[in-house]
């Protein structure tokens, strides 16, 4: 059964669950960097325009980041990060199939937000677990945060260069005590 209390920090679990944190971190700020040129070209941005819509990505960054420390603290670093993630989840469909300035500029700065925060987060459970485990792993998490970026990235291009649609769905899938977003691309007719 799925529980978001959080396992022992020197345990496996939370080691494998801290390492997963970082692969998806990473995962999911790569895959929104293929969809941009799409982004563009669907609102018709001049480059200065892409460049100031882009500062929102940021802007949610920086906001988010102090207060996502002081709330892990509070909350603790798993509730925080499934919110952040739920949020990234929530954003990454508008960012590939909306034609809105506005909406994506909100979206991005939700995104911002969400990205942002997992990576303090996930950051400071790292920390945490590290020092409960009494070994040096950090270098570990942020290697599967570039691999997961360069997962993303792959992904994401590979799917464009077989003709798939930046336009996605997306749903919320509730099994018992879980829930998860799924994208699921379509091909350009």
């Amino acid at each position: 059964m799925f529980s978001l209390k959080s396992p022992q920090a020197d345990s496996t679990r939370a080691q494998y669950s801290t390492r997963i944190a970082f692969l998806i971190a990473g995962f999911a700020g790569a895959a929104w960097a293929p969809i941009i040129p799409y982004v563009k070209f669907r609102c018709g941005l001049s480059d200065a325009h892409l460049g100031l819509l882009l500062l929102c990505l940021g802007a949610g960054s920086i906001v988010s980041m102090p207060a996502a420390g002081s709330m892990a603290g509070r909350y603790g670093c798993r509730w925080i990060i499934a919110m952040a993630t739920l949020g990234i989840c929530a954003a990454l469909p508008v960012l590939a199939s909306s034609a809105s300035i506005p909406l994506l500029a909100t979206a991005l700065v939700m995104f911002g937000a969400g990205v942002g925060t997992i990576d303090c987060v996930v950051n400071i459970q790292a920390v945490i677990v590290e020092r409960a485990c009494k070994r040096t792993m950090m270098s570990g998490f942020h290697g599967l945060f570039s691999v997961g970026g360069l997962l993303g990235a792959v992904a994401v291009s590979s799917l464009l260069s077989l003709g798939f649609s930046p336009a996605i769905t997306w749903r919320v899938r509730k099994t018992p005590g879980f829930e998860s977003c799924s994208v699921i691309p379509f091909p350009v007719s």
